[in-house]
């Protein structure tokens, strides 16, 4: 075995829940014959989140930041890059903006694009996605942007589509299709019984009864504690092997993927919760994602330490997502509720758990970091601190909150709302324990005929990290359209699906000997160019010596 072992680079925190098996070459795989190889024996990719599915798009795969997994599973027809800029993903997709009052997008898929069980990537695969996001109630999807979509017109098995979108709408259009999202149609119309081809007649008619027997299997599906290899494939660099026990999932070279192969033969993506002191000692920890918790693990004292931590203040906003229904089916009560919401405490309670400053945040629209956001200021500083007796309108009420946990700084954050809104008669509840995601939201959903019907949820109040770029949309983002900026982040004020609270902080452990690892703290994370990590033993672990 050699010495040094194939690890891809992860983020995690150590939370103490549940600590990592140390695994003997005799334990039992997850592969094909009942027997693997040990994760362990590989390229490790640290994330601090649990692992549900690979759905970046479903209300579970977004409340817990999938993308960092799934990003390069189902690419996005823009990267996003290390400094926030949008990077063309020319090996999928060209696309071309026409002229005209609406804007459009014209789009033209590679001919050799395909997923990794042979069958073409076309746009009945993108047409799905957007219908998804039209029936996100019926499908249990977040995907803010097709909100600015008037229609996407594509023709079954093509690869070149048009997406129209509506009037002073798509300034964002970048981010309609984000990483993790585009899912391959042809595999989930087969698991419900029907072809690719019907699945496209009935997402272009709006069946909502055909697609209420789709949606579960969009939603469902990619859930990782039962995953179908058949059903899960992809259209990216890499394609999940196996699920260990220990909820890691390892990845390997899509054998089909129309770029460039990656570097590493094996990632394994190691969940929250898994134990860094074990992965190092096994020499199976090259980079950490660690968001909230201790980075005692790394010695930096030993000569022999090869892993340097660098932390930062990231682009994400840490936002409370409200539900529409229950204690909030109003926007009146959002809004009180709003009132007594101290962003300043809860970033300094983010701060003092994570060792990481972070700035409050009052912006939907924008980035703290924007260099528009000081334009703004007036309208977010106005939502800083509180207002009592305005939030004592909705006083005896009981706003339960959940999150990705457990995760001792998402814990001090909901406390510090706790603790501003006691003087206003609301009580909020840390509910992680019992529910933690946008679908365990109080809310609005589309019956299987169409009708809007009410889900009682477990949760008031989902506390996550979001991309304002992509969680809005916009005419633009730049200062020709700031009056159009402004004025959505009045309306925003006003209807309160969310409140953004503070910047998310980020802290990389990196190796020294992995090359070509770009720090970024979006959506995708710092695997959002996993493909062209380099390892000294080129992902080959145990292998190498054999």
């Amino acid at each position: 075995m050699s010495i040094r072992k194939c690890v891809g680079a992860a983020a995690a925190v150590l939370l103490g829940a549940s600590l990592l098996v140390s695994c003997g070459a005799g334990d039992e795989g997850s592969g094909p014959g009942g027997r693997g190889p040990d994760s362990t024996d590989h390229f490790g990719y640290l994330l601090d989140t649990s692992l549900r599915t690979s759905n970046a798009a479903s209300w579970v795969g977004t409340s817990s930041n999938t993308e960092a997994l799934s990003g390069r599973l189902y690419p996005a027809v823009f990267v996003p890059g290390p400094s926030g800029q949008m990077i063309p993903n020319t090996d999928l997709v060209q696309t071309q903006v026409l002229p005209g009052a609406n804007r459009q997008v014209v789009y033209t898929l590679a001919e050799p694009a395909a997923y990794s069980d042979g069958v073409p990537v076309t746009c009945t695969d993108f047409l799905l996605h957007y219908k998804a996001g039209v029936h996100a109630g019926l499908f249990g999807a977040h995907l803010p942007q097709t909100d600015e979509v008037l229609r996407l017109d594509c023709e079954p098995g093509q690869k070149r589509f048009t997406v129209v979108f509506k009037e002073e709408a798509g300034g964002r259009w970048r981010h309609l299709f984000g990483p993790g999202t585009v899912l391959p149609a042809h595999a989930i119309a087969a698991r419900a019984g029907m072809s690719e081809q019907e699945l496209h007649a009935a997402l272009q008619q709006d069946d909502l009864v055909t697609l209420a027997e789709v949606a579960p299997i969009w939603r469902d599906g990619f859930n990782l504690d039962a995953f179908d290899p058949e059903l899960q494939v992809s259209s990216g660099p890499f394609v999940i092997d196996r699920v260990g026990e220990h909820g890691e999932v390892v990845l390997v070279p899509n054998e089909h993927y129309y770029g460039d192969q990656p570097n590493l033969r094996t990632i394994v993506v190691w969940p929250r919760g898994s134990d860094p002191r074990h992965l190092r000692a096994e020499d199976a920890l090259r980079i950490a994602d660690v968001r909230t918790g201790d980075t005692g693990w790394v010695n930096r004292d030993d000569p022999e330490n090869t892993l340097d931590i660098t932390a930062t203040v990231g682009d994400l906003t840490d936002s409370l997502v409200l539900g529409d229904q229950g204690v909030f089916a109003s926007p009146w009560s959002r809004e009180s509720f709003a009132a007594c919401v101290d962003q300043r405490a809860v970033a300094e309670a983010s701060s003092r758990i994570s060792g990481i400053e972070v700035p409050p945040v009052g912006l939907h629209t924008l980035p703290h970091h924007d260099p528009l956001a000081p334009q703004l200021a007036d309208v977010a500083d106005a939502h800083l601190g509180t207002d009592i007796p305005r939030a004592q309108e909705m006083a005896g009420a009981t706003v339960r909150v959940g999150y990705d946990g457990p995760d001792e700084r998402k814990a001090a954050m909901v406390e510090a709302i706790r603790v501003s809104c006691e003087p206003a008669g609301i009580t909020v509840v840390d509910a992680w324990g019992e529910a933690s995601t946008l679908a365990d939201l109080a809310r609005t959903a589309t019956g299987q005929w169409g009708e809007l019907i009410y889900v009682e949820g477990a949760l008031d109040a989902v506390l996550m990290a979001v991309d304002p770029l992509a969680e809005t949309g916009a005419a633009s983002a730049r200062a020709t359209s700031l009056a159009y900026l402004r004025t959505r982040e009045e309306e925003l004020w006003t209807d309160v699906p969310s409140i953004p609270l503070s910047a998310q902080p980020r802290r990389f452990v990196i190796d020294r000997t992995v090359g070509n690892v770009v720090m970024y703290t979006g959506l995708a994370g710092i695997g959002w160019n996993m493909d062209r990590w380099l390892s000294e033993d080129d992902g080959a672990g145990a292998d190498a010596d054999e």
